[in-house]
Protein backbone atom coordinates (compact mmCIF):
# COMPACT_ATOMS: atom_id res chain seq x y z
CA UNK A 1 0.00 0.00 0.00
CA UNK A 2 1.08 3.61 -0.58
CA UNK A 3 1.19 4.40 3.14
CA UNK A 4 3.64 1.56 3.78
CA UNK A 5 6.12 2.89 1.25
CA UNK A 6 6.20 6.34 2.81
CA UNK A 7 6.17 5.18 6.44
CA UNK A 8 9.38 3.27 5.77
CA UNK A 9 11.27 6.47 4.87
CA UNK A 10 13.91 7.66 7.33
CA UNK A 11 12.57 10.53 9.50
CA UNK A 12 14.89 13.17 7.99
CA UNK A 13 13.86 12.15 4.45
CA UNK A 14 10.20 12.18 5.43
CA UNK A 15 10.59 15.77 6.69
CA UNK A 16 12.51 16.79 3.56
CA UNK A 17 9.78 15.33 1.35
CA UNK A 18 7.03 17.03 3.39
CA UNK A 19 8.77 20.42 3.17
CA UNK A 20 9.17 20.12 -0.62
CA UNK A 21 5.51 19.13 -1.08
CA UNK A 22 4.29 21.92 1.19
CA UNK A 23 6.34 24.63 -0.54
CA UNK A 24 5.52 23.43 -4.04
CA UNK A 25 9.18 22.67 -4.78
CA UNK A 26 7.98 19.15 -5.54
CA UNK A 27 4.70 18.89 -7.44
CA UNK A 28 2.96 16.68 -10.02
CA UNK A 29 3.92 15.23 -12.34
CA UNK A 30 6.48 13.62 -10.04
CA UNK A 31 9.63 12.41 -11.80
CA UNK A 32 12.54 10.19 -10.79
CA UNK A 33 14.97 13.06 -11.40
CA UNK A 34 13.13 15.46 -9.06
CA UNK A 35 12.97 12.84 -6.31
CA UNK A 36 16.64 11.89 -6.69
CA UNK A 37 17.67 15.53 -6.34
CA UNK A 38 15.54 15.78 -3.21
CA UNK A 39 16.20 12.43 -1.50
CA UNK A 40 19.63 11.59 -2.88
CA UNK A 41 20.72 8.06 -3.72
CA UNK A 42 18.65 6.29 -1.09
CA UNK A 43 17.25 3.48 -3.22
CA UNK A 44 13.76 4.67 -2.27
CA UNK A 45 13.12 6.80 -5.36
CA UNK A 46 10.93 4.31 -7.25
CA UNK A 47 8.76 3.37 -4.26
CA UNK A 48 8.28 7.01 -3.20
CA UNK A 49 7.48 7.98 -6.80
CA UNK A 50 4.81 5.29 -6.98
CA UNK A 51 3.34 6.29 -3.62
CA UNK A 52 3.15 9.98 -4.58
CA UNK A 53 1.58 9.07 -7.91
CA UNK A 54 -1.06 7.02 -6.07
CA UNK A 55 -1.82 9.97 -3.79
CA UNK A 56 -2.10 12.30 -6.77
CA UNK A 57 -4.49 9.93 -8.56
CA UNK A 58 -6.75 9.86 -5.50
CA UNK A 59 -6.88 13.66 -5.42
CA UNK A 60 -4.52 14.25 -2.47
CA UNK A 61 -2.71 17.56 -2.99
CA UNK A 62 0.93 18.12 -2.17
CA UNK A 63 0.04 20.31 0.83
CA UNK A 64 -2.31 17.66 2.25
CA UNK A 65 0.29 14.95 1.60
CA UNK A 66 2.84 17.06 3.52
CA UNK A 67 0.47 17.35 6.52
CA UNK A 68 -0.12 13.61 6.40
CA UNK A 69 3.62 12.84 6.28
CA UNK A 70 4.29 15.09 9.27
CA UNK A 71 1.47 13.44 11.23
CA UNK A 72 3.01 10.05 10.53
CA UNK A 73 6.45 11.26 11.63
CA UNK A 74 4.99 12.77 14.82
CA UNK A 75 3.17 9.55 15.68
CA UNK A 76 6.31 7.51 15.04
CA UNK A 77 8.37 9.77 17.31
CA UNK A 78 6.00 9.04 20.18
CA UNK A 79 6.43 5.29 19.85
CA UNK A 80 8.81 3.89 22.47
CA UNK A 81 12.20 2.99 21.08
CA UNK A 82 14.37 0.37 22.79
CA UNK A 83 17.85 1.14 24.05
CA UNK A 84 20.64 -1.31 23.33
CA UNK A 85 22.31 -2.50 26.52
CA UNK A 86 25.68 -4.25 26.42
CA UNK A 87 28.19 -5.82 28.76
CA UNK A 88 31.83 -6.32 27.84
CA UNK A 89 34.34 -4.35 25.78
CA UNK A 90 33.16 -0.99 24.46
CA UNK A 91 33.15 -0.21 20.75
CA UNK A 92 34.27 3.39 20.08
CA UNK A 93 31.69 5.49 18.25
CA UNK A 94 28.71 3.25 19.06
CA UNK A 95 26.23 4.35 21.72
CA UNK A 96 24.91 1.71 24.10
CA UNK A 97 23.83 1.54 27.73
CA UNK A 98 25.86 -0.43 30.27
CA UNK A 99 24.23 -3.57 31.70
CA UNK A 100 25.16 -3.03 35.35
CA UNK A 101 24.16 0.63 35.18
CA UNK A 102 20.75 -0.20 33.71
CA UNK A 103 20.12 -2.87 36.34
CA UNK A 104 21.07 -0.53 39.16
CA UNK A 105 19.11 2.43 37.75
CA UNK A 106 15.92 0.38 37.44
CA UNK A 107 16.25 -1.33 40.81
CA UNK A 108 17.40 1.79 42.61
CA UNK A 109 14.71 4.14 41.33
CA UNK A 110 11.56 1.96 41.43
CA UNK A 111 8.69 3.43 43.43
CA UNK A 112 5.86 0.90 43.17
CA UNK A 113 7.00 -2.52 42.04
CA UNK A 114 9.86 -4.63 40.75
CA UNK A 115 9.72 -7.98 39.02
CA UNK A 116 13.17 -9.48 38.46
CA UNK A 117 14.09 -12.87 37.04
CA UNK A 118 17.52 -14.46 36.74
CA UNK A 119 18.86 -17.93 36.06
CA UNK A 120 22.04 -17.59 38.13
CA UNK A 121 23.36 -15.12 40.67
CA UNK A 122 26.69 -15.07 42.49
CA UNK A 123 27.62 -13.07 45.60
CA UNK A 124 24.07 -12.35 46.71
CA UNK A 125 24.91 -9.36 48.96
CA UNK A 126 26.57 -7.65 45.98
CA UNK A 127 23.97 -8.77 43.40
CA UNK A 128 20.99 -7.65 45.48
CA UNK A 129 22.55 -4.69 47.30
CA UNK A 130 20.83 -1.92 45.33
CA UNK A 131 17.43 -3.62 45.39
CA UNK A 132 17.60 -4.41 49.11
CA UNK A 133 18.55 -0.81 49.92
CA UNK A 134 15.68 0.48 47.81
CA UNK A 135 13.23 -1.79 49.62
CA UNK A 136 14.45 -0.51 52.98
CA UNK A 137 14.03 3.08 51.72
CA UNK A 138 10.56 2.47 50.19
CA UNK A 139 8.46 0.34 52.56
CA UNK A 140 5.58 0.13 50.06
CA UNK A 141 7.74 -1.15 47.19
CA UNK A 142 6.46 -4.56 46.08
CA UNK A 143 9.30 -6.81 44.89
CA UNK A 144 9.00 -10.24 43.29
CA UNK A 145 12.12 -12.27 42.50
CA UNK A 146 12.02 -15.29 40.21
CA UNK A 147 15.07 -17.47 40.82
CA UNK A 148 16.28 -20.82 39.57
CA UNK A 149 17.13 -23.54 42.07
CA UNK A 150 19.64 -25.87 40.47
CA UNK A 151 20.02 -29.61 40.99
CA UNK A 152 23.56 -30.63 40.14
CA UNK A 153 24.01 -33.60 37.84
CA UNK A 154 23.99 -36.83 39.85
CA UNK A 155 22.56 -35.20 42.99
CA UNK A 156 19.71 -37.34 44.36
CA UNK A 157 18.91 -35.16 47.37
CA UNK A 158 15.18 -34.96 48.02
CA UNK A 159 13.61 -31.93 46.36
CA UNK A 160 12.25 -30.49 49.60
CA UNK A 161 15.75 -30.62 51.11
CA UNK A 162 17.26 -28.78 48.13
CA UNK A 163 14.60 -26.09 48.38
CA UNK A 164 15.14 -25.77 52.14
CA UNK A 165 18.92 -25.51 51.69
CA UNK A 166 18.50 -22.83 49.04
CA UNK A 167 16.02 -20.90 51.19
CA UNK A 168 18.26 -21.03 54.27
CA UNK A 169 21.26 -19.83 52.28
CA UNK A 170 19.29 -17.13 50.46
CA UNK A 171 17.63 -15.63 53.53
CA UNK A 172 20.60 -16.19 55.81
CA UNK A 173 23.47 -15.12 53.53
CA UNK A 174 22.47 -13.90 50.08
CA UNK A 175 19.72 -11.39 50.86
CA UNK A 176 21.28 -8.26 52.43
CA UNK A 177 18.19 -6.25 53.39
CA UNK A 178 15.72 -6.04 56.26
CA UNK A 179 12.60 -5.93 54.04
CA UNK A 180 12.02 -9.15 52.13
CA UNK A 181 10.88 -9.74 48.55
CA UNK A 182 8.47 -12.43 47.45
CA UNK A 183 10.61 -15.18 45.88
CA UNK A 184 9.43 -17.91 43.51
CA UNK A 185 11.17 -20.83 41.80
CA UNK A 186 10.38 -23.36 39.07
CA UNK A 187 10.00 -26.84 40.65
CA UNK A 188 10.52 -28.61 37.32
CA UNK A 189 14.27 -27.93 37.57
CA UNK A 190 14.39 -30.17 40.68
CA UNK A 191 12.29 -33.10 39.44
CA UNK A 192 14.45 -36.25 39.61
CA UNK A 193 12.37 -38.17 37.09
CA UNK A 194 10.99 -35.67 34.62
CA UNK A 195 14.01 -33.35 34.39
CA UNK A 196 11.79 -30.62 33.02
CA UNK A 197 12.65 -27.07 32.08
CA UNK A 198 14.32 -24.41 34.19
CA UNK A 199 13.62 -20.77 34.97
CA UNK A 200 16.05 -19.25 32.46
CA UNK A 201 14.55 -15.78 31.85
CA UNK A 202 16.72 -12.75 32.62
CA UNK A 203 14.48 -9.70 32.90
CA UNK A 204 13.44 -6.75 35.05
CA UNK A 205 10.11 -4.90 35.01
CA UNK A 206 10.14 -1.66 37.01
CA UNK A 207 6.89 0.05 38.10
CA UNK A 208 5.08 -1.84 35.30
CA UNK A 209 6.54 0.76 32.96
CA UNK A 210 10.12 -0.16 32.01
CA UNK A 211 11.10 -3.60 30.69
CA UNK A 212 14.69 -4.79 30.53
CA UNK A 213 15.32 -8.14 28.83
CA UNK A 214 18.92 -9.32 28.71
CA UNK A 215 21.17 -12.32 28.22
CA UNK A 216 23.04 -11.34 31.41
CA UNK A 217 22.62 -13.13 34.71
CA UNK A 218 23.21 -11.34 38.01
CA UNK A 219 26.88 -12.26 38.16
CA UNK A 220 30.03 -10.17 38.13
CA UNK A 221 31.18 -11.81 34.88
CA UNK A 222 27.88 -11.14 33.09
CA UNK A 223 27.62 -7.55 34.27
CA UNK A 224 31.25 -6.60 33.67
CA UNK A 225 33.26 -8.91 31.41
CA UNK A 226 31.09 -11.15 29.24
CA UNK A 227 29.68 -9.91 25.96
CA UNK A 228 25.99 -9.73 26.86
CA UNK A 229 23.17 -8.03 24.97
CA UNK A 230 19.84 -6.69 26.12
CA UNK A 231 17.04 -4.26 25.29
CA UNK A 232 15.50 -1.63 27.57
CA UNK A 233 12.13 -0.21 26.58
CA UNK A 234 9.62 1.98 28.40
CA UNK A 235 6.24 0.67 27.33
CA UNK A 236 3.39 0.17 29.79
CA UNK A 237 1.55 -2.30 27.56
CA UNK A 238 4.61 -4.51 27.19
CA UNK A 239 5.42 -4.23 30.90
CA UNK A 240 1.88 -5.24 31.85
CA UNK A 241 2.08 -8.21 29.49
CA UNK A 242 5.32 -9.48 31.04
CA UNK A 243 4.00 -9.04 34.58
CA UNK A 244 0.72 -10.78 33.67
CA UNK A 245 2.63 -13.75 32.26
CA UNK A 246 4.78 -14.13 35.37
CA UNK A 247 1.74 -13.70 37.61
CA UNK A 248 -0.13 -16.29 35.57
CA UNK A 249 2.67 -18.82 36.14
CA UNK A 250 2.44 -18.14 39.87
CA UNK A 251 -1.38 -18.34 39.96
CA UNK A 252 -1.30 -21.71 38.19
CA UNK A 253 1.25 -23.07 40.63
CA UNK A 254 3.92 -23.44 37.97
CA UNK A 255 6.18 -21.15 39.99
CA UNK A 256 6.19 -21.84 43.72
CA UNK A 257 7.01 -19.59 46.67
CA UNK A 258 10.36 -19.99 48.38
CA UNK A 259 9.87 -20.91 52.06
CA UNK A 260 10.81 -18.37 54.69
CA UNK A 261 13.36 -19.18 57.38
Amino acid sequence: MMIDRLIELAPHLCERLAAALESGLLSPPYTPASLRSLLGSTGATDTVLEALADLDRTGVSGRVAAMWLRSLAKAASRSPRPDLVWSGPEVPGLHARDTRRVYEELLGSARCSIWASTFVFFDGPRAFEVLARRMDEMPDLRVTLLLNIQRRRGDTTATEHLVRQFADRFWGTDWPGMARPAVFYDPRALDLEARGGVLHAKAVVADEEAVFVTSANLTEAALERNIELGLLIRDRTLAASVVSHFQGLIDRGLLRPLPSQ
